[in-house]
């Protein structure tokens, strides 16, 4: 099997550990097979691939669309090292404001596959690093919406020792309570 899919303790979010053939001339990995995945519980279609670069210390997130326009990620590293996370903001979900952080770096290869209904965002710890994703929907900006990173509600922690750069709109977003009676949670509880 080309893959390992190891499901994260928000058990819909899985960390897929692809199988590297290596030698003195450099690797070779299968980033995505469609048949592996469907096996293995991911059966979503993806539309578009995303493309960032980013220096060190930036943090973008957490970004997510709007109902009906959801998005599906499968993210990759390939050059650099970031902490990348995902946030459960599923209405009706067990886990709703709970998160689920891993480490993708060029070193291990590994990638994340978020379910529509997470917030996403990642901070940069190498020099530079890119990002490749996959999304199940395209980008619509009418539903484009984000959660501040630092929120309390959720207390992600970032282990990082520095003061992000942050986008604008990045560093104005609202906090998961502003959101949550827009996404249609049932309870105040957050």
């Amino acid at each position: 099997m080309p893959f390992e899919f190891e499901r994260q303790k928000i058990k819909d979010v899985i960390l897929v550990k692809p199988k590297v053939f290596g030698d003195n001339r450099g690797f070779f990995l299968e980033s995505y097979k469609k048949s592996e995945f469907y096996k293995n519980g991911i059966e979503v279609e993806f539309n578009q691939d995303n493309h960032s670069k980013s220096t060190k210390g930036v943090l973008r997130g957490l970004h997510y669309q709007e109902a009906p326009f959801g998005q599906a990620k499968l993210v990759r590293c390939p050059r650099g090292r970031i902490y990348d996370v995902a946030v459960d903001i599923r209405p009706d979900s067990e886990t709703f404001g709970k998160y689920v952080k891993v480490e993708l770096s060029e070193e291990n290869k590994y990638m994340l596959f978020i379910p529509e209904g997470f917030a996403h965002g990642f901070v940069v710890l190498s020099d530079e690093a890119e990002l490749l994703y996959k999304a199940s929907g395209e980008y619509a900006p009418q539903a484009d919406r984000g959660i501040i990173w630092n929120d309390p509600d959720i207390n992600i922690d970032w282990e990082i020792d520095f003061e992000p750069i942050l986008s604008d709109k990045d560093n104005k977003q609202p906090g998961l309570k502003d959101v949550s009676k827009k996404l249609g949670r049932i309870t105040e509880n957050v």
